[in-house]
């Protein structure tokens, strides 16, 4: 090998992006500090490649204490297109559960559940040919743990916005993702203080094995098991610029 050859740092930089997507894994912010990884996750991710050890070895030979700015690693378990697939899958389900004579709205839980839930709203109604409503349901007064002695920050109240009537209608109420179930009961309790609806279906992105209330969804898009410790965060291009659900 000849050492006089010194390749661009941006150049390794890809190189190590690209390797991280063909082991699933999509990189994010972090270092690593020639061939010591700094971070565990990334450490972890190292000692079980050999390609990606080998680079971070070639990158120290080269660099010394340069530090390479590569990623924290986090595992993409939905891209866009299959939230695309997941979306309309649950319109179809939806749709084949509810009687046509039944009038039906879609209610997000803020904030990706109201993301969710106006496109859900607007598949619906181009399949069925007619209007179903959408509306935003901020749930914040109603979570069980907000006068809990252990929550310091001020909970930040934002708006229900439902314009229309919910009673005798099914409200298919859409979050991102369902895991304990507290958020989905606070749901319930904020929509039963607003009407009294023909029944209540809940329809979610992710559902997430570790439920501690008796919750389960009527319409769940994906079924994942992550250890505990580990977040599933949901990005969607009206917010975050992108689609994407990972693990991290």
């Amino acid at each position: 090998m000849d050492h006089s050859i010194t390749p661009p740092v941006s150049c390794l930089h890809n190189t190590i992006k690209r390797l991280c997507f063909q082991v699933n894994y999509t990189p994010n912010s972090a270092n690593i500090g020639g061939f010591s990884a700094k971070n565990a996750v990334v450490k972890n991710l190292v000692e079980k490649s050999c390609l990606i050890r080998a680079l971070l070895i070639y990158s120290h030979r080269y660099f010394g204490s340069i530090w390479l700015k590569v990623c924290e690693i986090v595992k993409v378990i939905l891209s866009s297109e299959q939230i695309g697939k997941i979306l309309d899958d649950l319109v179809g389900r939806i749709v084949s559960a509810v009687p046509p004579s039944v009038d039906i709205a879609a209610i997000g839980i803020r904030s990706r559940g109201e993301v969710l839930a106006q496109r859900l709203s607007s598949r619906l109604s181009s399949r069925i040919g007619k209007n179903v409503g959408c509306g935003t349901l901020d749930i914040t007064l109603y979570r069980d743990d907000l006068n809990s002695p252990q929550t310091t920050a001020q909970p930040q109240v934002r708006t229900t916005e439902i314009g229309f009537d919910i009673d005798d209608k099914i409200i298919i109420l859409v979050d991102d993702v369902l895991y304990t179930g507290r958020s989905a009961r606070a749901a319930m309790d904020a929509l039963i203080d607003l009407g009294r609806p023909k029944a209540i279906r809940l329809a979610v992105l992710v559902d997430r094995a570790g439920r501690e209330f008796p919750i389960q969804a009527d319409y769940a898009g994906f079924k994942t098991d992550v250890a505990p410790g580990k977040l599933v965060q949901v990005f969607l291009e009206e917010s975050d610029g992108k689609d994407e659900v990972v693990i991290e």
